[in-house]
């Protein structure tokens, strides 16, 4: 079985401009990280030409499915009956964008089949993280 889930979705980038261009993003989970999840947005896709990643945490995306969530960098919220809008803040600016709702409920039902919730530290190894900890400090 698959430790990572990717799943390509397609983000609406919400700008001045009356049309709203289409941006190819990808979602993924990664068992080893099971509270995170990240959003990817290849480097056309941005200002500087780079590829940008946010990671925050799957909780904060599936309660933002229901209701604004989010007070730090990256923000979620419903956006009428079918889209989701998720905001990141930087200190360079703030980019918002749409995604279809269905597409994140897809991604977020696929990690919870891989790490339901509520169980995610069963896949940490405390004792291995520690080891490693205390390596690194001699």
């Amino acid at each position: 079985m698959s430790t990572v889930i990717e799943q390509p979705v397609e983000a609406r980038l919400v700008a001045a401009a009356p049309r709203m261009p289409s941006i190819p993003a990808m979602l993924c989970y990664d068992r080893s990280d099971p509270f995170a999840v990240r959003m990817t947005f290849p480097a056309p896709a941005t200002l500087e030409g780079v590829e940008v990643c946010w990671t925050f945490s799957r909780d904060l995306l599936t309660a933002g499915l229901e209701q604004p969530e989010g007070h730090g960098d990256v923000r979620v919220r419903p956006y009428g009956y079918d889209r989701t809008v998720l905001e990141f803040h930087a200190s360079e600016g703030t980019a918002v964008v749409h995604v279809r709702t269905g597409e994140i409920r897809r991604f977020l039902q696929a990690t919870s089949d891989l790490v339901p919730v509520g169980l995610e530290h069963l896949q940490l190894d405390l004792d291995h993280d520690l080891a490693e900890l205390m390596r690194d400090a001699c």
